[in-house]
Order: structure tokens, then sequence, then C-alpha cells
């Protein structure tokens, strides 16, 4: 019996010695092919303005951050890319041609599987994942020690692989809506109901309608930046030099 007892031992020990060595490559695979810094930005919907005159080209931007990265600020940036593409930038809505708003909803370090799922549109509601949701996990114990030993001694060498190398991801996710002023005698008609909860027995719905001269376009714009041991001081530029494009993009 205490010769089974050894020999038992020996295999899981063995066994343990042989995840470490697959947790090592699997550690090496990702710190070589996430080595560079990878960006990606992309709009949920595409927004189509029509042309007009350069006498016309004249915007008002409006730029909000309610994500928790109050310093991650776009606006002057958003500013200077719609002027280089030959927009005036105005103070007054009144006398814009276009209005441009954007809200950035989340700034912020995710779950690669998180970063990978699709996203809403505008508008949608953000995921737990995006709101700090996060899992936890812990080592079960069976009534063998030798087993028990074996498991823990494997959880450890993968808990301090994942330590040195992790696959990280920042995002970065706004709301934007551009207002387009319509030509003269064209009118819209807008539409709008809005569900307010109070508390969890009830709410209030509200309802209006109103005409409009304008156009309105929404759309979603998510960026993503993933490298591994990724920290948010490098990925910070990029994203929001990504974002920029694509929202200046529009014009």
């Amino acid at each position: 019996m205490k010769l089974n007892k050894l020999a038992l031992t020996a295999v899981l020990l063995a066994t343990a010695g042989t995840t470490s060595l697959l947790t090592g490559c699997a550690a090496t695979q990702i710190a070589i092919s996430k080595h560079d810094l990878e960006v990606q930005t992309k709009m949920s919907d595409t927004i189509f303005l029509d042309p007009v005159a350069d006498s016309k080209k004249t915007v008002f931007v409006q730029i909000r951050n309610t994500s928790d990265k109050p310093d991650f600020d776009i606006a002057a940036d958003v500013k200077a890319a719609v002027s280089g593409k030959g927009y005036r930038i105005v103070g007054d809505p009144d006398h814009a041609q276009y209005i441009l708003q954007a809200n950035i909803l989340q700034v912020g370090k995710v779950a690669p599987s998180v970063a990978q799922e699709a996203f809403g549109g505008y508008g949608a509601p953000l995921g737990g994942a995006f709101l700090g949701a996060a899992a936890a996990a812990s080592f079960g114990s069976t009534h063998a020690a030798p087993i028990a030993g074996a498991a823990l001694a494997g959880g450890l060498i993968e808990l301090v692989a994942n330590a040195a190398v992790k696959d990280v991801y920042y995002t970065a996710i706004t709301d934007v809506q551009i207002k387009e002023r319509q030509h003269s005698g064209v009118a819209s008609h807008e539409n709008s109901t809005h569900n307010l909860h109070q508390g969890n027995s009830g709410g209030t719905t509200v309802t209006y309608s109103e005409d409009t001269n304008y156009r309105t376009y929404q759309t979603r714009i998510l960026s993503v930046a993933n490298k591994v041991n990724l920290e948010f001081a490098e990925a910070a530029p990029p994203l929001r030099s990504g974002l920029v494009r694509v929202i200046a993009g529009s014009f």
C-alpha cells in the first residue's frame, strides 16, 4: 500500500511538471505574439453626411466624458481634426450646419473575452464586465493528500506564470450623435419615448413630439488596445488618437 501511494505521488508530481512546461510555453507564445501594441477602432453604424458648399462647413462640437478617467480628454483633438478637413468650428449651435456630440462612456481594462465580443449600438447598456464585474477562483480539496499537493503545485505554477505574462486589453467606448441641418424647405418630425423607472415598483413613460430642421445620426465607437503586460499610460494615447480619427472621419 505504501509503495502504491509513492507511485501515485510520483505520477502526480510528474503531471504537475508537465503542466508547468505547457503553461510556460503558453506564456511564451503570448509574450511573443503580443509583444507589439495593437489598437483597433470601429463604429457600430456608418454615418453618411450630405456634401455642402464650403461656406456651410460649420460644426458645433460638444464632447463629454462620463467615464472614471476624466483625463481622457479628446475635445481639443476632435476640433483640430474636424478643422483639418476644411470645417469651421463655431460656438453657437444655431449657426452651425452640423452639431457633433459625443460622450465617452467607458475607459479601462477589460477581460480578453469581453473585448472580443460584439458591442451594442448607440445607447445600448454596457455589460457587467465593463462596469467592473470580476470573477474569483479558489482551490478545491480532496481526501488524498498527494493529490491535493500536486493540484496545489500545479495551481501555484499556473498562478506564477499568469502573474508574469498577462494578455491585457484596454477599451474606450463612446456614443456619438451628429445632427445635420436640412436644406431650406425640408423639415423632419421626431417622436421619442422614454421609460423612467421608479425603484422596483413602477415607472413613468414620457413621450414627446416635435418638428425639426435637423437630421439625426447616432453611432457607438469601440476602441481596443491589446499587448502583453500593457499599462494604461501606454494604451491611452493610441486609444485617444484612434477615437479622434474615427469621429472626424464622419466629415
